[in-house]
């Protein structure tokens, strides 16, 4: 990459201000809520084909919702270099996660175009659809189309008002039984690349602005039931009571304990509690909760799983619940090709940054990705290390770090041998 190749102006000024204006689109305007099919969603999908176009690509929507640009390298219909992220959100999201990689990677784009630049192959850029799963309970649907795994019996799930994905893509006017041609076949992909925020504390820990990505922690998600028996808070002895939600209580204090014990990067959260009853004077005959636990290694996790769960039958049977346990949700762990996390480490370093290594915790399009081809992340610094929350930040400088890591590694892209 030569020295002149671009200017603040030109990356980290002009992401930032689209991540303002595509956080603008939301189902209401205090709370950036954008999901999967919506009329945010599309008219956030026109805002990045108008932006794919200036930047020289082709740009279309393909059959799931992704928004889809190619920029052609020195030979016409050459294998892609493909950078990706996601553009759906969670409710009462923060604006940074997911975006950032997708407008960041459009930018540098725009610079090669800028100064007339074709490498000898194609860059895509996908910005997928939907990531975060959060208005069909179903994960990585835009990759996993990319990917050629979509599962057809997700278009079954429905929202929270009754609508079915295969109803949602007609209103959308997308064909449901046509999300094939969304795939793309292993040849046509030299490897996948995301930039992404970190989602947690470590890089504003190590006073860094951005990070190699190690692997993407697989992830196993349980619906837990405990059922007791419901009484009068005032006439049942404790001794005599089968209280579903203090046994619950004991599981979530185990699973803390169980988790924060371990050395090797375990991480467990109960996300959702339920309590039925729920009355003030009422003992809970039934409590349901969710419990999500990753790991770094797919063997370590499925490890700590049983372990878990184990305690979790003994806590049971000491309180005389009844228990039901379903797995809802399993991802294996999605390892960073090291070919690639070399040459984002080179990109670091020459850049004037250390390098720094971390697994991420969180999922992403990646995990879907890796079934057509390697993958690697750049991780950029987040201040606090918060997300999935409005008060997701990053700071302009970081953000101009991670473009110039970006467009470094892009320019200076080695093929696998």
């Amino acid at each position: 990459m030569t020295d002149n190749s671009t200017s603040n102006d030109l990356l980290g000024a002009q992401i930032v201000g689209r991540i303002d204006e595509l956080a603008a689109i939301s189902e209401t305007p205090d709370h950036l809520t954008r999901v999967f099919l919506s009329r945010e969603h599309r008219a956030a999908a026109e805002l990045l084909v108008g932006w794919m176009h200036q930047a020289g690509m082709l740009a279309r929507v393909d059959a799931i919702g992704n928004v889809c640009g190619r920029y052609e390298g020195s030979k016409l219909g050459a294998p892609c270099l493909m950078l990706g992220s996601h553009y759906d959100t969670v409710r009462d999201a923060g604006k940074w996660d997911g975006p950032l990689g997708v407008i960041t990677a459009i930018a540098c784009v725009g610079d090669l175009h800028r100064r007339g630049v074709r490498l000898p192959f194609a860059i895509e850029i996908v910005a997928f659809a939907d990531e975060e799963g959060t208005r069909f309970a179903s994960t990585l649907l835009g990759s996993r189309a990319v990917a050629g795994t979509f599962t057809e019996s997700a278009l079954a799930s429905r929202d929270r008002d009754g609508t079915s994905m295969r109803e949602a893509m007609i209103a959308f006017g997308l064909d449901p039984d046509h999300i094939g041609a969304a795939a793309r076949a292993p040849a046509e992909v030299l490897a996948y690349l995301e930039l992404h925020i970190e989602q947690g504390p470590v890089l504003e820990a190590q006073k860094l602005p951005v990070g190699v990505v190690t692997a993407i922690a697989g992830a196993t998600r349980l619906a837990v039931e405990l059922h007791g028996t419901a009484g009068h808070a005032g006439t049942v002895p404790m001794p005599m009571r089968r209280d579903a939600l203090t046994g619950a209580a004991e599981c979530i204090l185990a699973v803390e304990e169980f988790c924060r014990s371990d050395r090797g990067g375990l991480v467990g959260t109960v996300g959702y509690i339920n309590a039925m009853p729920g009355a003030t004077n009422v003992i809970p005959g039934l409590v349901s909760f969710t419990l999500d636990i990753r790991a770094s290694k797919d063997s370590y996790r499925k490890m700590a799983v049983t372990d878990i769960v184990r305690e979790i039958e003994t806590i049971a049977k000491q309180r005389q619940l009844d228990l039901q346990i379903n797995v809802t949700h399993e991802n294996r762990t999605a390892p960073c090709a090291p070919w690639l996390q070399q040459q984002i480490a080179d990109a670091i370093a020459a850049e004037g940054h250390r390098v720094f290594e971390l697994p991420s915790g969180a999922g992403h399009d990646g995990m879907a990705m890796i079934d057509i081809a390697d993958v690697a992340m750049l991780f950029v610094r987040c201040r606090g290390g918060i997300s999935h929350n409005p008060a997701e930040h990053v700071e302009p400088a970081d953000v101009e770090a991670g473009a110039r890591v970006l467009l470094r590694v892009i320019e200076n892209f080695r093929m696998k041998a």
